[in-house]
């Protein structure tokens, strides 16, 4: 088949249908009660299951790739001096108390004014410049952890119209969650839950850990029609020897390694290199998008992705453009839950 091959594609190629029910504003009662979509991009077909299943579509040898990062509660919402409330979603941090943020009265708000969380007004945020969209600040002191939980909340995204709930602290997070620093989850792992990695495990798969703090800049659109105009957002990654070791020695065997997620994908794909994954910390900004060839992984578990967003272009670019485009079709006609508290689909 022909799946547009030599096509430059633009950011239209990338919209789709999709009725507006189907955005999933809740995580279901359970994480094991999420669908699974399964193509097989071989022979282009199609499986329809639940997640809790996924274990038997993998086989003894696979590698599942998870990424560890912690979500932090970074949605605070502050005062200023003369009065008025502003929000402030922490989108990267530079420092111990230097972040950029994204902020709902960015013109509005002065260079060099000092703004104070709504739950703790001995803290302060100094708005020290304006960087694009976003606001360096400086805090009066670390955001620790335990600073944030106090006075900040879980930033759920912005296609999630509803107020934060208690619920969001855990069903936000990936139950293998530990490296504190993402402001966006990992979404392709909130479907797991600890019997379903004992289910994986118990059939000869192995499971190996990478960490990608999410940005906010992965709900940037993307607004060139010409998509190598298009700016990635960058963002910090690690991956120990072991890992990569491990990593190495499957793709040497012949073995699948499958990225869970699309943040994991972007970390493999920086570090692979002739059969070879390095270990190591930086930063990856890199932008996967067809005709591009993924060449690090052999399996994908992901959610179903926003209408024109670089998620989709990358599933786009490993499993094929056409292919993805007819799932998604299918999976709007079958009434799949689409985004991050949304439906998983395995592409192998």
């Amino acid at each position: 088949m022909n799946d547009g091959i030599n096509k430059l594609y633009t950011l239209d190629d990338f919209d789709y249908y999709l009725p507006e029910h189907l955005i999933a504003q809740n995580p279901p009662l359970n994480r094991s009660d999420s669908r699974l979509f399964v193509i097989n991009k071989n022979i282009s077909s199609f499986t329809h299951t639940g997640f809790s299943s996924i274990h038997e579509f993998l086989k003894s040898g696979d590698v599942l790739v998870f990424n560890n990062t912690r979500v932090i509660h970074a949605r605070i919402f502050c005062e200023r001096i003369q009065g008025g409330k502003v929000e402030v979603v922490l989108a990267r941090k530079l420092s111990d108390t230097i972040w950029l943020v994204i902020c709902n009265r960015t013109k509005r708000v002065k260079i060099g004014e000092k703004i104070f969380p709504v739950n703790d007004k001995n803290i302060s945020f100094k708005i020290i410049e304006r960087v694009d969209e976003y606001l360096k600040i400086e805090s009066s002191e670390k955001l620790s952890d335990e600073t944030l939980k106090r006075i900040g909340n879980i930033p759920l995204p912005p296609y999630i119209k509803r107020d934060v709930e208690a619920a969001d602290d855990d069903r936000y997070q990936t139950v293998y969650a530990s490296e504190s620093g993402a402001v966006a989850a990992p979404t392709a792992g909130l479907h797991f839950t600890d019997d379903i990695l004992k289910s994986v495990r118990d059939s000869g798969v192995e499971t190996h850990f990478l960490t990608l703090h999410v940005s906010w800049g992965t709900f940037s659109p993307v607004r060139e029609q010409d998509l190598s105009l298009h700016v990635m957002h960058s963002e910090v990654f690690s991956i120990d020897a072991a890992t990569a070791d491990a990593l190495s020695m499957a793709r040497k065997e012949g073995r699948r390694v499958i990225a869970v997620g699309t943040t994991s994908l972007r970390v493999l794909e920086s570090i692979y290199a002739d059969g070879v994954y390095s270990s190591g910390s930086g930063e990856t900004d890199i932008f996967i998008y067809p005709p591009y060839k993924v060449k690090s992984i052999d399996g994908i578990i992901t959610n179903f992705h926003t209408p024109n967003s670089t998620l989709l272009m990358l599933v786009s670019a490993f499993a094929g453009y056409n292919l993805i485009m007819k799932a998604y079709k299918e999976a709007v006609k079958e009434e799949y839950r689409f985004f991050s508290y949304g439906d998983s689909m395995l592409i192998l």
